[in-house]
This record gives C-alpha cells, structure tokens and sequence, in this order.
C-alpha cells in the first residue's frame, strides 16, 4: 500500500487519542499530529471534526495556517503520529450509500448471482450493461441509508457477526458533507462537499435479499448495519486537495493479493450528481457521509468470502490508506 500510504496535499484532519486519554481533533502532517484544541479561534474549540466541518469555510484558513506552524522541527506543540491511536475521523448523523454505481461490478455481481442452469453468463453480462445504460440515460442514481453505529476506526478489526456465512468486502470513496445541502444541483453540489475520506462498505451477501419476502426487495438494514461494518479513514482529506473525485484509483488488498483496483472513472454517477440526488429528499448535514459505491472486485466475483483472521488493506489515491483484521464473532459472544 505504500504508493497511497500517505494523503496527499499539506495536510489531513483525523479524530485520535493518547493512552487512554478522550479523542481530540488532529491536523496531520509529515508523521505528525497537531492537538487542535490548542489552536486559537477554531470552531466548537477544535474539539471534534464534526464542529469544524460545521463551520468549514470559517476553519479552513486557520488549518492552514496551522500547518504552516509545523514547518518547525523542534516545535513541541505536534505529537508523532506513530504514537497515538487513529479512530474513525468524523462521527456522522447521517450515511447515504450508492448501489450499484460501477458498471464493471455490478455486471460482475449479476453474472455471480445467476443460479446454476440460469442464463449463459454472457447473456446476463450484455442484459446487465443494457440495464445500466438505461439508468445512466435515466439519470436516477439508486441510494440507500446506512447507520452511524456500523462505523468504526480505519485500523480496527471487523468483527464478523456469527449469523453471517457471507462477508464481502467493498472499498469506496466517501464525500464528507461540509456546508449543509437541501435540493443543490448537480453544478452546485461539490460546494458542500468539505472533503474525501475512504469507506470500506461491508456486506452480508446472504443477507441482501429476503427469501421469505422477495416482493419487498433487499435487507440493506440487515446486510450493511453490523457493528465494525463501515471501517472509515483514516484522515479527511480537504478537497481540495484532492483533485478531481472522478479520477482516483481504488485498491483493496486482502492477505497481500489485489482484490479491487479501479479508477472511480467506471461510476456511473460521479460525486456531484450523488450529493445533488441525495440532497434532493434529504437535509445533509456537516460530518454526513455519501458512499459513492464499489468498484468490480469484490469476494462474490472471485467466490472467495472473508474468513476470521483475514485482513484487508484499502487505499484510494491521495485519501491514505486503513488496514483491517477479521475476527469471527464466537457464538457465546452474539
């Protein structure tokens, strides 16, 4: 991972903490992390991520004249990164995800779902890249909710519900909602996108789909909502930094061997269309989330699900990089 181990531009925001110290608010720069509730004049103290990108406009100069301050090599005021531990860098209220947003997965997807004797898996790859030429003419992203309390820190381990036979892997690209957007347009929706971090979507794929209930459709609460489900970071990356958000590549390792390794080219709906689509049924908040969707690659494509002991690496370029270990929930723990 070491090509996208570390974010690009002068700095990152990330949520820490030292031993067993409360979590702070830390600016990240060169290995090192500055406390930003020792920074004068910052939004809701420095405190919390979630307080600056509540009055991001107003925070953004003072992160950067913050950074500047590091230029110092003897400045006592930073702590070295290595040494304190990295949680999940904003706390949402609000998760919107978008499925079926790559074309190359979900063709990949409908071709692993075919039933044995079903449909010749070229015939069910052409149907599939019609269907979603349709919707792209369409213009009607498909987005469904994911609770905050599935969210946790980019280097913790998953913990994978005992119930659950299925657990695949889904690396994304996560916009971070900074200025609040009710009913934005499309042109205007990446003014309120403060900043990228990385999401690893997990899913329960038994759990997608409700047999004893086929009209009603999928289980999305069921399937995504586990606690430790969305490991998120480890940084937020200010967008501008990050250049354009339709241009990054996706990787996800899993024990070393590259699993996912796509350009966020393939979506369907790049950024601005997801935030403005979203916007238009809900008030997206600052700290809010807009899952953009997985890249071909995951473990139904290659019939190799995640096993306890596992672990995943993810990087998205200039967004850094988190690594998880799986542990498989006992039965006397569910």
């Amino acid at each position: 991972m070491e090509a996208h181990a570390h974010p690009s531009g002068p700095f990152a925001v990330g949520t820490f903490s030292s031993g067993d110290g409360p979590r702070f608010a830390g600016l990240v720069r060169d290995g090192r992390v500055l406390d930003l509730r020792t920074v004068p004049d910052l939004p809701g103290g420095g405190a919390t991520t979630r307080g600056l990108l509540e009055r991001w406009d107003d925070a953004l100069p003072l992160l950067h004249a913050a950074a500047e301050s590091g230029d110092g090599d003897g400045d006592g005021t930073w702590t070295p990164l290595d040494g304190l531990a990295v949680h999940a860098p904003v706390e949402p209220r609000q998760i919107l995800q978008s499925g079926a947003n790559y074309r190359t997965h979900v063709i990949d997807l409908a071709v692993a779902h075919e039933p044995e004797g079903g449909r010749p898996a070229e015939q069910v790859r052409e149907e599939t890249a019609a269907m979603m030429d349709r919707r792209a003419a369409e213009d009607q992203p498909y987005m469904f909710i994911g609770l905050p309390s599935s969210v946790t820190g980019p280097y913790d381990d998953v913990v994978i519900p005992s119930w659950c036979k299925k657990p695949d892997w889904e690396l994304e690209l996560a916009a971070v909602i900074g200025r609040p957007a009710y009913r934005v347009s499309t042109d205007e929706a990446l003014e309120h996108v403060a900043a990228y971090t990385i999401a690893n979507d997990l899913t329960a794929r038994e759990a997608v789909f409700r047999r004893d209930m086929p009209e009603i459709g999928t289980d999305w609460l069921r399937a995504k909502n586990p606690p430790t489900f969305t490991p998120l970071g480890p940084y937020l990356v200010p967008s501008a930094f990050v250049g354009d958000p339709g241009d990054l590549r996706v990787t996800l390792k899993l024990n070393g061997d590259v699993m996912q390794d796509e350009s966020t080219k393939d979506m369907i709906f790049g950024v601005a269309r997801l935030v403005a689509y979203a916007s238009q049924t809900v008030r997206l908040l600052p700290g809010d989330l807009i899952l953009t969707g997985s890249p071909a690659g995951n473990g139904m494509h290659w019939g190799r699900l995640l096993r306890d002991g596992d672990v995943m690496e993810g990087s998205i370029t200039g967004l850094g990089a988190q690594r998880n270990r799986c542990v498989t929930e006992s039965a006397e723990d569910a």
